[in-house]
């Protein structure tokens, strides 16, 4: 199977890795990742549970995603997932 690849600036490969999901189960809600995306790929959903609401990020605009894996860097939880284009 063969991914989408590019070079870096000192031309060694890279395989960029795009977000495919967001684990709403781990998903504190703090909006790290949604600070760090500068492509508007991230987007939140507001869930009113009894006495509090909750918040937790979802993939809003996933054809905006460049794979940087940023939004998964900064995410306490881990609650991303990603994935190689292929072609």
């Amino acid at each position: 199977m063969a991914y989408y690849t590019g070079k870096t600036k000192e031309g060694k490969s890279w395989t960029p890795t795009f977000v495919v999901a967001v684990d709403d189960e781990k998903c504190l809600g703090c909006g790290r990742c949604y600070k760090v995306c500068s492509r508007s790929v991230l987007g939140f959903h507001e869930v009113d549970e009894e006495d509090s609401a909750r918040m937790f990020m979802f993939v809003d605009n996933p054809g905006n995603c460049i794979g940087c894996a940023a939004c998964g860097v900064t995410c306490p939880k881990k609650a991303f997932s990603f994935k190689p284009l292929e072609i």
